[in-house]
């Protein structure tokens, strides 16, 4: 199944992270990507230099277009900036795609270290996006800024994400990719409990865009008819090649090889 996917964030110019990696990594796992795009960046792999927002109403435009006539099997949201933002996209989701899946990636700072979203706009984030959304996929700090406390180690995360839960999310893929040590832990909280993913960490730099193409390839995987733990499963796989096979441009945080081949037995076998 092809799985169609509306993905709702900002454009990379250095094309390793936002929509130029959703699209990369939905059409890399056989489905097909569609974009609204939230905001144009100005950046290379040393860091975002500018930011430039869509207006709200023309944001609203692209979203009702592409789902009145392509339509969505699955729905992802990176980079929304602001406030005025956050509500334009949930209006037009709740009035164009009731009760399809959205996979939300928070994002708030760039690798490396621009703010991408408002600090006014965490509450909406909080009040809008969460309750709607299938799956949250927050790296610690921005877990720490929803849930307003220090997450201090790999022991603190299922908790922690259990407490997202309770902020109104559906299921939350807590990342714990700040930390440090050789193991490289995620914690997937959902109202049936607690599943952990462990990695063998890959000391590297060329971690851009890591986050944006994990959300899409679940998000992809949704839209396939795959379950979460599945979804999740083979998302984590498919970005570990990637981070392997990147092909080291830039003179900072380095995009990944989303073309990666990886073994379609091995992927479909979640």
């Amino acid at each position: 199944m092809k799985g169609r996917v509306l993905i709702v964030a900002g454009s990379d110019s250095g094309g390793g992270a936002g929509i130029q990696a959703d699209l990369k990594a939905v059409t890399a796992l056989g489905g097909y990507a569609a974009t609204a795009i939230t905001a144009l960046t100005a950046q290379n792999t040393e860091g975002v230099q500018g930011v430039l927002p869509v207006p709200a109403d023309f944001l609203r435009q692209q979203i009702r277009l592409v789902l009145r006539d392509i339509g969505a099997d699955a729905l992802k949201t990176g980079m929304l900036h602001d406030a005025e933002t956050i509500e334009a996209v949930c209006d037009e989701l709740a009035a164009e795609a009731p009760g399809v899946p959205l996979v939300a990636d928070p994002v708030m700072v760039a690798k490396g270290g621009h703010r991408l979203l408002q600090p006014e706009a965490v509450e909406a984030l909080t009040r809008r996006l969460l309750p709607v959304a299938a799956l949250i996929t927050p790296n610690l700090p921005e877990a720490e800024v929803l849930l307003g406390r220090r997450i201090p180690d790999a022991a603190a995360m299922p908790e922690a994400a259990m407490a997202l839960l309770g902020r109104g999310a559906r299921a939350v893929l807590l990342k714990g990719g700040h930390l440090s040590g050789e193991l490289l832990v995620d914690i997937l909280a959902t109202p049936a409990g607690v599943t952990r993913f462990e990695d063998r960490r890959i000391e590297t730099r060329h971690t851009h865009g890591t986050g944006c193409t994990l959300a899409s390839a679940i998000a992809a995987g949704l839209a396939q008819g795959m379950s979460l733990v599945a979804a999740v499963a083979r998302a984590r796989a498919y970005v570990r090649a990637a981070i392997l096979a990147a092909p080291g441009l830039g003179k900072g945080h380095g995009p990944l090889d989303h073309g990666v081949t990886i073994d379609p037995a091995r992927l479909g076998a979640f």
